[in-house]
């Protein structure tokens, strides 16, 4: 441990009481859970099996589980669990079922799912999107705050309010008759468990004899909670997080949580790490001007032996094209005089919206880029078809599965067939699938639409035999070659080339479930795979990785964690950076923790960009340059246009990488 400062060795040894870790950004936070997990094992003699480590992203925890294999002789590691909260919520929830009143099999909804299904309980038009998000905003927000459908009822003060909780009430009972669970429940169903069946929490906290928590800012009510109960009285806790870096208030996370753990465990040690590792003096010198306009319960200030570094510019741009223009420029410059990669620049934005721009002009350069948030591998409409039917394999009680795949082939079977089958099996108060095959639906329905869907039924039914004695990739192949698929998708895509692309998204789909049956899940049940496979969907959603060396667009909250040589933090403008809707409802102190997320991502280099004028609603308005700005030390800035002007060499030079770019271009 000789290459560790004095607080990070302090953090790792600290074990005779709970501890929190308050570390900035760049402080080297991940090498100290890892070496903390390896001194509890070779120094303290924990088994494995009796620590848990949890993260918010499949990522990290995939980065923690390398680390620690590295720090560990091998196969000591054998037990050790590394993974998500929502992960470790699912593992809680697969192995107490029964206590929770699910049965085996059930489902995990995903984001689409719960919104299928509360549109179905809205009868609202498949396409009132907005509509049915407002409301899964809302039941999602009462869940992390573990607040019951009754309670969200009886604290109701308007009719709207009122109407969200009767229907909060109604998902949760349609999510139990279709024996389904939403993200959401992952981590409450555990702590209302814990809450009731002591039995089941003593269980659960002899299990898990140490337990760390990563990000522990990003917590919400459900997730401290959850904690809180695993461990009770022990209180072998070390959580790792910075109230600076709390961004992510918009779904749920509370920064107060790093101050109610002095409430909750009065022997709680603090110790502050604050030598940053990633960044340049100036930079963390700015960083530290603007963070110290927010209150504070634990006081820090970052430091760097990295020397003062280039000082910050700030480019005052005429509007957003001239702003897109000018950052391209800078990096195309600035690659061709410092022979930097691609991969090692990254331009921030407070909004999605923003990137559109920046990559017309990387396109117009023939510059390479990454946008964070593209589509996710599960939300490919193939992908989420093939899952539909995987999932009603695992449970036929999978309502929202069944009437994905139930014309997918078309079958046809129309929407008023559908219509009177859901009316009765709801009044039977029995699933879609089951209620096929029961005698009392010929009194609603009759002929080749009873027929349709009962010939469906069977077919479910004689697969989920197979899923049951074959092996799960065999029964999937099976499945697959009786539906014809591969050539459903040639009849109904816009080309060929467009249907070989989807074919070939499913044939990965089966590669990795082979992969997963041999590997991590061996010998386990199609029902623990669809679920497995289910929740890295949700997570991976989180984990983007550029895959190449390519400049990086992406918004400040997806940048977080994340560090590069050379960033851009663009848009520094009132009402964009701050966002409008902040300075409204006076939340100023999160966009302000967002400014310091963005810069702290800078290695060596920071550039800060706004615009004067931004074409909004159709209109070019004029901009105000953000608060933030101001709040910055007037000293390390160098404004363009004010503070320094280009002499002719620099100019000739510019114009030079501009022409090796374009001959780049015209040689490929």
């Amino acid at each position: 441990m000789s290459n560790l400062n004095p607080s990070q060795l302090r953090a790792i040894r600290s074990i005779d009481a709970p501890l929190l870790v308050l570390a900035g950004a760049g402080s080297g936070k991940t090498r100290v859970i890892t070496r903390k997990i390896a001194h509890l094992i070779n120094h303290v003699g924990l088994e494995p099996r009796h620590i848990t480590a949890v993260t918010f992203t499949n990522k990290a925890a995939r980065e923690m589980r390398e680390r620690v294999s590295g720090l560990l002789k091998k196969g000591s590691a054998k037990g050790l669990n590394i993974s998500t909260f929502h992960t470790l919520g699912l593992n809680i929830i697969r192995k107490e079922y029964k206590r929770l009143g699910l049965k085996p099999g059930f489902s995990l909804f995903d984001d689409q799912d719960s919104a299928n299904l509360l549109r179905e309980l809205l009868r609202a038009d498949s396409d009132d999107e907005a509509r049915a998000a407002r409301f899964q905003w809302s039941i999602s927000a009462w869940k992390n705050a573990m607040t019951t459908p009754e309670e969200a009822v009886a604290r109701s003060e308007d009719p709207l309010e009122l109407r969200t909780a009767g229907l909060y009430g109604s998902y949760q009972r349609a999510l139990r008759a279709y024996n389904a669970v939403d993200f959401d429940d992952l981590i409450l169903m555990p702590v209302e468990l814990f809450r009731v069946q002591k039995d089941a929490l003593e269980t659960w906290q002899n299990r898990i004899r140490y337990l760390l928590v990563d990000e522990y800012q990003d917590t919400n009510l459900s997730q401290y909670e959850l904690v809180r109960k695993l461990v009770g009285v022990r209180q072998a806790l070390t959580v790792v997080g910075d109230d600076d870096q709390s961004v992510y208030a918009w779904r749920g996370a509370c920064p107060e949580n790093l101050k109610q753990l002095q409430t909750d465990f009065p022997r709680l040690q603090v110790i502050k790490m604050e030598q940053n590792y990633r960044s340049t003096g100036r930079i963390l010198k700015a960083a530290n001007h603007l963070i110290a306009n927010n209150p504070h319960v634990f006081e820090k200030r970052l430091w760097s032996e990295l020397g003062p570094g280039d000082p910050i510019r700030v480019l005052p741009c005429r509007n957003e094209n001239h702003e897109a223009e000018k950052v391209v420029s800078e990096i195309i410059h600035h690659r061709f005089t410092g022979s930097a990669a691609f991969g090692d620049y990254a331009i921030l934005y407070r909004g999605n919206h923003q990137a559109r721009l920046f990559e017309t002009v990387l396109r117009q350069q023939n510059i390479p880029y990454y946008l964070s948030g593209g589509t996710s591998f599960f939300s490919r409409t193939e992908i989420k078809d093939v899952m539909a039917y995987l999932r009603l394999l695992a449970n036929p009680e999978d309502d929202a599965a069944f009437l994905r795949i139930i014309n997918t082939p078309r079958r046809e079977i129309g929407p008023g067939t559908l219509e009177k089958l859901g009316r009765y099996a709801t009044e039977r108060h029995t699933p879609l699938l089951d209620a096929c095959d029961e005698l009392g639906l010929e009194q609603a329905l009759t002929g080749r639409p009873l027929q349709r869907l009962r010939e469906f039924s069977r077919w479910i039914a004689e697969f989920r035999i197979q899923a049951e004695r074959d092996h799960p990739v065999r029964t999937v192949k099976s499945m697959l070659n009786e539906l014809d698929y591969e050539n459903w998708l040639y009849s109904s895509s816009a080309s060929d080339k467009t249907a070989e692309n989807r074919w070939e998204n499913v044939t990965d789909l089966i590669a990795w479930l082979e992969r997963l049956c041999k590997g991590d899940m061996v010998g386990e049940s199609l029902p623990g795979i669809i679920n497995h496979l289910t929740l890295q969907d949700v997570l991976e959603r989180q984990d983007d990785d550029s895959g190449g060396d390519k400049v990086h667009l992406m918004t400040l909250h997806s940048a977080k964690g994340l560090e590069f040589p050379y960033v851009f933090l663009v848009g520094m403008e009132e009402e964009l950076l701050p966002h409008r809707t902040s300075i409204e409802e006076d939340n100023i102190e999160e966009e302000r923790r967002l400014a310091y997320v963005g810069m702290t991502r800078a290695r060596r280099v920071l550039t800060l960009s706004f615009a004067t004028k931004r074409k909004r609603y159709g209109e070019m308005t004029a901009c105000e340059p953000s608060r933030f700005l101001a709040e910055l030390p007037e000293e390390e800035l160098v404004w363009e246009g004010r503070d320094n002007q280009l002499t002719k060499s620099e100019k000739q030079q510019r114009g030079n990488a501009h022409l090796a770019n374009m001959r780049s271009m015209l040689g490929k």
